[in-house]
């Protein structure tokens, strides 16, 4: 990087500081404070309630403030990684940064604490009173041997998780990575010599943990600025390094790299030299985590040792060791239990999690997130990447049952999956509500044929339904496209095993297949070589085709191409006096709960009639995912206030409705406001059909519909599920081509709902 370009990002990373506000964090309030009832409850004399609840019983500080989700970040500022001692205040962004990291991954409050105070006794008494505060301390960017004195007192004088991340949280990932570094060159814990650059707190933190995993304690050379470790040295010597100090002649580096299997360095840069690797062993395991420039390059490593295993600490070279694979994940299933300490059985409960996760096939939101990296389970991908939404319910899982099976836990969970499930729920907006149609898809075998079967994300969808569903999944695509594309992915499918293939190419029921597409259009102008030729190429028909001669439950379309191009296909084969079109639903899952929009992609200016279809057809679907419908017909007029033809319309399908006895509740015409402010409703219209805000939004044309789907999803943040075609009774999903891999798989499980589940 030349002067200009690094002067560029040092401008850059100013003022992502900067602006638009100083600073990362801000305060939010969690309850509304908006009259002088919310002020009396949140102030005085309310308060005092909580105040004495509390007295009563300290436990219940959990239920009544913040502190079951509050971690102090604490620093005196001596130790800040790359930058040494630059004291408290100059530490403030980094402990900030490290408030936001608890909040993005694991959605924890935090307080950075920055404490003038370099004495480590008297900073444990600093950190010791702010117990009433907080659920948990994050000690950090603290220098050796200091930390070890601070986390010790405090850890005896309180009733709260504190964890030293650069000790613990650097161990727990140097943990997971060695596990499966070791698994990829075939070795084992009990059997490798370890040779390890640095004596501090991350470096003795990372030996500990090795000892735990197995190491023998006889097989680990430290070697730290004075070279070897050995009994009896009295230079640069601590008590935390004594306790790995050898017997022996040797005394450097290079005389104990000899036969090494493992390189642990956090030390500097340059010390691991090319020929010492070429002294350690076959398979070599090098986690050069100096930072920002490691104990040798991984290139330089690999031209003496092209097997080696490398792991850094950048984010340029694969194998990242990077302490957010741990930390907040950590404190999470810690605080969710009341744990009182994080002890061995949690750190290596949050080592093995880890590990297994990346030895797993890698996630959809992942791969988005490293577009362009092979996140395939091997030498160059040995733990998970750090947006992985799969890390809170794994990891804070496995800490919160270690925690309780080891007897630190105040409040043991009751059901261990439904937390796990509530934690997705957190990370995957959709999880929670898409709850009760993944029960009923459970409970059946369906087999849902997938049209575009060569794309990433419908792979990604087909083994998420092979791991959370009981359908079968088909897969329209070129074997070899189909089988290179898994392999890339590092799914473990396999044709004929995991999910049916349909080769367009080349089928042995291709006469089968266009025969029965020109049985249904002979009479619409489709000539059998034109049948012939649509077999071939058209997958969406295949689809349909296959549905049609019930080789396929139903079918999902759409990753490319326009939705109405799709119908046309589907309604050509499978459509019927029964079986027609009623319109497209969207759910818009955004921070205030799940609002449903229709019509959204089949009718651009629909009837009366068919407005009364959708309103019929939305409220059954709705109760799908355990909601109850509240439908509002919304347009430019209000109540009847404006003749335009859209209101004409939809007067004419609140009438339909009125004419027969309905099992939902909906009311109309209406703008979007007084639809979602039942306030306003209420002074417009007193004797409106139903109380609280509408959860389902049917506009006079799709323009409107759709408009609101993408304002929703663009400037809301609101994440969709859907689009679901009604009317061709579950048969049919046509998709958009921004559907990601796990819209897919919620597509998929309400494709895999049989019909008469909800009526």
């Amino acid at each position: 990087m030349n002067d200009k370009a690094k002067e560029t990002a040092r401008q850059a990373a100013l003022d992502y500081h900067a602006l638009p506000r100083p600073g990362k964090l801000e305060i939010r309030a969690t309850k509304p404070l908006a009259n002088g009832r919310d002020l009396s409850r949140a102030y005085s004399p309310g308060v005092a309630e909580a105040c004495l609840e509390i007295k009563a019983d300290p436990a219940t500080a959990e239920k009544y403030t913040s502190r079951g989700n509050l971690v102090a970040v604490v620093t005196n500022g001596t130790a800040v990684l790359g930058l040494g001692n630059i004291g408290a205040l100059a530490s403030k962004p980094v402990m900030e940064g490290k408030a936001v990291l608890f909040k993005k991954f694991a959605n924890i409050d935090c307080f950075d604490i920055e404490v003038n105070e370099p004495d480590p006794e008297k900073l444990a008494d600093i950190v010791t009173a702010l117990e009433p505060t907080f659920g948990a301390i994050n000690l950090e960017d603290i220098k050796a041997p200091d930390c070890f004195i601070v986390e010790k007192l405090c850890r005896e004088r309180m009733n709260i998780p504190v964890f030293h991340d650069d000790q613990h949280g650097t161990a727990i990932v140097v943990g997971a990575a060695a596990t499966n570094a070791l698994h990829c060159a075939g070795k084992r814990f009990e059997d490798v010599k370890v040779v390890s650059t640095g004596g501090g707190a991350a470096g003795i933190a990372c030996l500990n943990m090795l000892v735990k995993l197995g190491v023998k304690r006889e097989n680990i050379w430290l070697c730290d600025i004075a070279g070897l470790v050995y009994e009896g040295r009295a230079e640069e010597m601590t008590p935390q390094k004594a306790d790995f100090a050898q017997v022996s002649d040797l005394r450097s580096l290079n005389d104990v790299i000899d036969g090494a299997d493992l390189f642990l360095g956090l030390s500097g840069p340059g010390v691991l030299k090319p020929e010492m690797v070429a002294k350690m062993a076959a398979k070599p395991i090098i986690f050069a985590l100096a930072n920002p420039t490691p104990e040798i390059m991984p290139e330089d490593a690999r031209a003496v040792a092209p097997d080696a295993i490398i792991a850094t600490g950048r984010s340029d070279y694969p194998n990242q060791v990077n302490n957010v694979l741990c930390f907040p994940f950590n404190f999470r299933g810690a605080l969710d239990v009341g744990a009182t300490t994080i002890n061995d059985e949690m750190e290596i409960g949050c080592v093995n999690a880890i590990a297994a996760l990346a030895r797993a096939h890698s996630s959809a939101e992942a791969a988005a997130a490293y577009q362009g990296e092979d996140l395939k389970f091997g030498p160059d991908y040995l733990i998970p990447k750090p947006f992985d939404p799969r890390l809170l319910a794994i990891v804070a899982g496995a800490v919160a049952k270690a925690a309780m099976e080891s007897g630190v836990a105040k409040r043991p969970l009751p059901d261990l999956a439904a937390y796990k499930a509530r934690l997705d729920g957190s990370v995957y907006r959709s999880a929670m509500i898409m709850r009760p149609v993944f029960d009923a898809a459970r409970a059946t075998r369906r087999r849902i044929v997938f049209t575009e079967g060569e794309d990433e994300r419908v792979l990604r969808a087909a083994h998420a339904m092979i791991e959370e569903t009981h359908d079968v999944p088909i897969l329209i695509g070129r074997p070899e496209v189909v089988a290179a594309r898994i392999e890339k992915t590092g799914l473990g499918m396999e044709a004929g095993r995991d999910f049916q293939l349909v080769n367009p190419e080349n089928d042995p029921r291709y006469r089968d297949y266009w025969g029965t597409y020109h049985e249904c259009m002979a009479r619409r102008g489709v000539t059998p070589d034109l049948a012939k030729a649509i077999m071939r190429t058209n997958t969406t028909a295949i689809g349909a085709v296959m549905v049609k001669r019930d080789e396929a439950d139903s079918m999902i379309c759409g990753t490319f191409g326009q939705y109405l191009w799709h119908l046309n296909y589907i309604n050509q084969v499978i459509g019927s006096d029964k079986l027609n079109p009623i319109g497209a639903l969207s759910l818009l899952i955004h921070e205030k709960g799940p609002i449903f929009v229709a019509d959204t992609q089949v009718f651009p200016e629909p009837t009366s009639e068919q407005m009364a279809s959708i309103a019929i057809a939305a409220a059954r679907h709705v109760r799908r995912f355990g909601v109850t419908p509240r439908i509002a017909l919304c347009s430019h007029s209000q109540f009847g206030n404006l003749e335009t033809e859209s209101a004409k319309r939809m007067r004419g399908a609140i009438a339909l409705l009125d004419a027969s006895p309905r099992n939902f509740a909906y009311e109309g015409e209406m703008h979007i406001d007084s639809a979602l402010d039942p306030e306003l409703r209420a002074r417009l219209l007193p004797e409106s059909r139903f109380e609280g805000p509408a959860n389902v939004l049917i506009f006079a044309n799709a323009d409107a519909a759709s408009g609101v789907r993408n304002t929703m999803k663009t400037l809301a943040g609101s994440l969709e599920v859907g689009p679901i075609l009604m009317g061709m009774g579950n048969k049919a999903h046509i998709v958009t081509p921004s559907i990601t891999a796990r819209g897919l798989l919620n597509i998929a499980a309400l494709a895999g709902t049989p019909v008469q589940t909800y009526g």
